[in-house]
């Protein structure tokens, strides 16, 4: 996957709770040693599956707030003046940055033109809302796995948006298939390997790989592929959690008959 590195680091999510930093009144040396070995004996009680050295206060002050920037959820304390990209657990385990950005994820998908998107796959099989770059090896990949699932008699609806901003030459393959009087075969051909001698341009093409970058945009992507998958959107080409998500979805039609 093509996307820039962001700094990752765990907070615990009861000192944002608290709105505040045990350390920010300037404590005593032997006040903060006693507050040091409550705080670790309770992270220790808490996150018992971890372990952990070199315990002691944090550079940041005072409360964190989080903001959403592009579709990614940042913390920034302004008492420290720091500013965090992290995800965030709470004591069962559940990333409730993840739950964040799939919540603002959701609310952005409302604004998504997908008349404009390229539709592979039979009606009636599970949607997935898929971000992909002509030129990007995972999105190939993805591509491939995907046949493999249809082969398997697991199609997928897929409801495909370009990414042009990253590789320097997928505008203009995005806008050829786009162009193209069947979009299916010509997605097929370029995500195969093929390489025409001319990529077609059109006013139509153009237009609709303008409506994409406005849907990537709106959703705040930084890498591809990204998918969206009943409203969770999963950065990458995580096989296992789409694995989990496809298997999800046959248990319910299984269900249903």
């Amino acid at each position: 996957m093509k996307r820039a590195k962001p700094l990752f680091g765990l907070i615990l999510l009861g000192s944002l709770a608290t709105g505040g930093n045990a350390f920010s009144q300037e404590p005593s040396p032997q006040s903060l040693s006693k507050a040091a070995t409550l705080a670790q004996e309770q992270l220790k009680q808490t996150f018992t599956n971890l372990s952990f050295e070199d315990f002691g206060p944090s550079p940041i002050k005072g409360p964190i707030y989080q903001a959403n920037a592009g579709g990614r959820m940042v913390y920034y304390a302004p008492e420290s003046e720091h500013i965090l990209f992290a995800a965030i657990y709470d004591r069962s385990g559940v990333n409730v940055t993840a739950l964040a950005q799939d919540a603002a994820a959701r609310k952005r998908l409302a604004g998504i033109d997908r008349s404009k998107a390229v539709i592979i796959g039979p009606p009636g099989a599970p949607e997935v809302i898929e971000f992909t770059d002509p030129d990007c090896p995972y999105c190939r990949a993805l591509d491939r796995f995907w046949a493999t699932k249809a082969a398997e008699g697991k199609p997928v609806r897929r409801v495909i948006f370009f990414v042009s901003g990253i590789h320097p030459t997928a505008a203009s393959k995005a806008e050829h298939i786009l162009c193209a009087k069947d979009s299916e075969a010509s997605f097929r051909a370029i995500y195969g390997g093929s390489a025409p001698p001319k990529l077609d341009q059109c006013a139509n093409g153009h237009a609709r790989l303008v409506a994409h970058d406005a849907a990537v945009k709106a959703i705040g992507l930084s890498g591809t592929p990204t998918l969206i998958l009943d409203g969770k959107l999963i950065s990458g080409f995580q096989q296992g959690e789409i694995e989990a998500w496809l298997a999800q979805k046959q248990q319910a039609r299984d269900a249903a008959q």
